[in-house]
């Protein structure tokens, strides 16, 4: 398990990408709900809905997270302290519940009752090998706190009663410094996806104003973020 664990955590960002053939599979023979471009574009907002819960969950965490704890690192667990308090007072693995989300409203873009199930049960099975590892991890770190902890805050299910206010404030800067990767992945996933579907249907190539606008917007917001925090990494030297 601790093997698996440890190869499964170091390529967790690229591992989904094996999905991606499924994902193409679906736009075979696809159509617009009714014919209607119009109620297409209204379901798509829906999928994007899903993600974008999914992402605030995310970012909420990130924000509120203090520095020392996991986050986009891949090459080995690391924690200062253990986090209990804000969303780990709801679930033990909030990112990761973020992370399925956002997934799933990906999945639900097809408009196929399989996709969403697919990914669901590769989610589960994938981030459980995960999850195992970093508690695991956690529990040599920090003992008896951490099993007190994890005896009372549920795996991935929120337990909204649990609620405890977030030891630290939540911090925009932190929150947009640790998360602008995956918010300019929506945006772009959601552009290639319609430009994918409005191919399989009309058999031509569309850019779609609403989601060419939300692709570059994320684009650029990638660019300000990521110019922002290389200066800033030069600016500590």
């Amino acid at each position: 398990m601790s093997a698996t664990g440890d190869v499964l955590f170091r390529w967790r960002s690229w591992l989904p990408l094996l999905l991606l053939p499924i994902f193409l599979a679906t736009f075979t023979g696809a159509s617009y709900p009714r014919g209607s471009h119009r109620l297409d574009l209204l379901w798509e907002g829906s999928c994007l809905l899903v993600s974008v819960m999914g992402m605030a969950v995310r970012v909420f965490t990130a924000g509120t997270a203090p520095r020392g704890t996991s986050g986009r690192n891949t090459r080995a667990q690391k924690a200062a302290l253990l986090s209990t308090t804000g969303a780990y007072s709801l679930v033990r693995h909030p990112l990761y519940l973020g992370n399925f989300l956002i997934a799933l409203g990906m999945s639900l873009f097809s408009r196929t009752w399989f996709l969403p199930l697919i990914v669901s049960l590769a989610a589960l099975l994938y981030y459980e090998r995960i999850a195992a590892r970093e508690e695991q991890f956690l529990d040599a770190q920090f003992g008896e706190a951490f099993r007190a902890w994890a005896a009372r805050v549920p795996a991935v299910v929120p337990h909204l009663r649990g609620w405890q206010p977030p030891a630290l404030p939540f911090s925009w800067a932190r929150a947009l410094d640790r998360e602008f990767y995956a918010i300019a992945e929506i945006a772009v996933a959601f552009f290639v996806l319609d430009i994918l579907e409005d191919w399989s249907v009309e058999h031509r190539f569309e850019l779609d104003p609403v989601w060419t606008t939300v692709a570059i917007a994320g684009a650029l917001f990638f660019a300000v973020m990521w110019s922002r925090k290389k200066l800033g990494r030069r600016a500590s030297r």
